[in-house]
């Protein structure tokens, strides 16, 4: 018996000896009992048939750069600078295929876990990681996965080369990539609200590329009463001290990436005549070092239990009881308006995390498809199968595009050249990028585990966890309806503006494809929708409020489907 080792699992491999007259048997392959007929030392005609032969071949894994090349004509085609961002990619893409992926596997296999107390009883709340979250800790630093959005060596192109590397990562990150959401989210807070004195150390630890300095930020938003409705409930106390700062009193029912190093959260300012102010305008946002003495250890905050869920199991979230936290606060009042900013970026990474889902369970279906065979041929051979996996393709490329364009957009917004049309298209985008590409990951994945049979459903070959994890990308930063409302929230504060965005965006796209013969079918098929939807769009104006209220998730389909369908010339 010999013993092949691949990704880290060991993989029996059939073969006998020179002697027996039997030659190698590798995976994937089989042979007739010869050995039986000629030595009568062998074993047992069907001894071996308490096992079988055959093996079949796993799915590989290459370098996820090389082998998209949506994405390489996408960057060719737009980019600036392209061979050191093509260097760059390739590179890190390599790392991903021989490293990274394995240390994905073991945040996976080796969930965190709290200890609540010292062996001498003392209250210690230590959240304990694998030892592959630290490195991802340190490679994201080093890679700049956050870093390359503020250093912008690319212009208006570096949230594209920025969302392109983690599209990349995410699918193999072991979700560090929520980390890293949070942490970009609260630079863009942070940088936003002009780098405050007291978090100017913060901002460029948050976007350092030294692994020694990086730090990453939580996000505690969440309340048991709050969910999205985060105005009316976050019940969190903020106490005046005399040297400005601030100690928070209030329960977290939900905070992710509980191991940051620091967090933004919500709380309400105590008046000096104990008054609380209510609604959303009461909302101040503050700034809290998560472990503020040398050993580490939490001041003013007691971790109750970590949370037991579906997926993003490789990922620490906690409850948390904040007991006297010290804080800084970074907005007078206008709380949730200061995190607008925050939310159009972790929006877009959950549409990255989403697109890379899809890109990447098609990826493996691809290659498995080469290596499986049934009914007498490769499942490539199979023209069914063919089809699946080309729509399958269809909605990651969809999926891709888009949040290539709203990376687009805001690398536009925050160097300063976007028109009126980009930041309107930006302000619409950013929502129905988030509420499709989420929803049509957990379609796309789930059809992916069906594409390698029974091995799709087993917890040992890494591929269950894809869609555990996909469905968290609806709920997380706004469920579909939530956002879909939101949709018809910047429809109405632009007085329908960012519509008017849309149409004419679209409309300019349609007329440039027109110009090209073989595309006359799907240039006609997207102008009808288009159409169809202009004539909804201004009959809905003219009904009572609750009838676009409950034709809110449909309007941001047909958006998303429209866009989407844009002709290949956007690529």
């Amino acid at each position: 018996m010999a013993v092949g080792i691949m990704h880290g699992s060991l993989f029996p491999c059939y073969t006998q000896t020179q002697e027996t007259g039997v030659s190698a048997v590798q995976p994937g392959t089989s042979a007739p009992d010869e050995a039986a007929a000629r030595d009568p030392h062998a074993p047992p005609l069907f001894s071996r048939s308490r096992t079988g032969l055959f093996f079949q071949a796993q799915p590989q894994l290459k370098n996820p750069f090389l082998e998209d090349p949506l994405l390489g004509r996408y960057l060719r085609r737009h980019l600036p600078h392209q061979q050191a961002v093509f260097s760059d990619l390739q590179a890190f893409g390599e790392r991903i295929s021989d490293e990274v992926d394995a240390w994905g596997r073991e945040c996976e296999v080796n969930p965190p876990r709290l200890v609540p107390f010292d062996p001498w009883g003392r209250r210690v709340d230590h959240i304990v990681t694998s030892p592959a979250w630290q490195r991802m800790k340190e490679l994201s630093a080093s890679e700049g996965l956050v870093a390359i959005g503020y250093e912008r060596s690319c212009g208006e192109w570096s949230r594209v080369h920025q969302m392109s590397k983690l599209f990349l990562y995410s699918p193999s990150s072991g979700l560090f990539t929520c980390p890293l959401a949070m942490t970009d989210g609260a630079a863009k807070v942070i940088q936003s609200l002009g780098v405050p004195p007291a978090v100017d150390s913060a901002y460029r630890r948050l976007t350092s590329r030294d692994p020694e300095r990086f730090w990453t930020s939580g996000q505690w938003m969440t309340e048991r009463r709050g969910g999205s409705d985060v105005a009316a409930g976050t019940e969190t106390l903020a106490e005046p001290q005399p040297d400005g700062s601030y100690r928070l009193h209030g329960f977290k029912w939900f905070t992710s990436a509980t191991d940051a190093d620091m967090t933004l959260t919500l709380g309400r300012v105590v008046g000096r005549d104990g008054s609380i102010p209510p609604g959303s305008r009461g909302l101040s946002l503050f700034y809290a070092e998560v472990r503020r003495d040398p050993q580490g250890r939490l001041e003013g905050i007691e971790v109750q239990r970590l949370k037991d869920k579906l997926g993003t199991r490789q990922m620490p979230t906690a409850e948390l009881l904040l007991d006297g936290l010290p804080a800084h606060r970074v907005s007078e009042g206008r709380g949730v308006a200061s995190i607008a900013n925050m939310l159009t970026v972790t929006r877009i990474h959950n549409s990255v995390a989403a697109a890379a889902a899809m890109r990447r369970v098609v990826q493996l279906a691809r290659d498995y498809a080469t290596r499986r065979s049934a009914f007498g041929r490769r499942l490539q051979d199979h023209p069914l199968h063919l089809q699946t996996l080309a729509r399958m393709e269809v909605e990651a490329r969809a999926a891709f595009l888009l949040v290539m364009e709203v990376s687009r957009l805001l690398g536009r917004e925050e160097t300063g050249v976007a028109s009126p049309l980009d930041r309107h298209l930006l302000r619409l985008l950013t929502p129905v990028l988030k509420l499709y590409s989420a929803k049509q990951a957990v379609a796309v994945v789930s059809e992916g585990l069906e594409s390698f049979g029974g091995q799709g459903y087993m917890e040992d070959t890494g591929l269950p966890g894809l869609l555990r994890d996909a469905q968290v990308l609806s709920i997380w930063e706004g469920t579909t309806n939530v956002l879909s409302l939101d949709v018809l929230r910047c429809v109405a504060r632009s007085s329908g503006l960012v519509l008017q965005a849309y149409f004419t965006q679209t409309q300019a796209l349609l007329g440039h494809a027109s110009r090209l013969p073989p595309l006359a079918p799907a240039v006609g098929a997207l102008e009808g929708a288009l159409s169809a939807l202009g004539v909804f769009v201004e009959e809905a104006a003219a009904r009572p409020p609750s009838y676009l209220e409950l034709a809110a998730r449909d309007l941001a389909y047909s958006l998303a489907r429209i866009y989407m369908g844009q002709p290949p010339h956007v690529v």
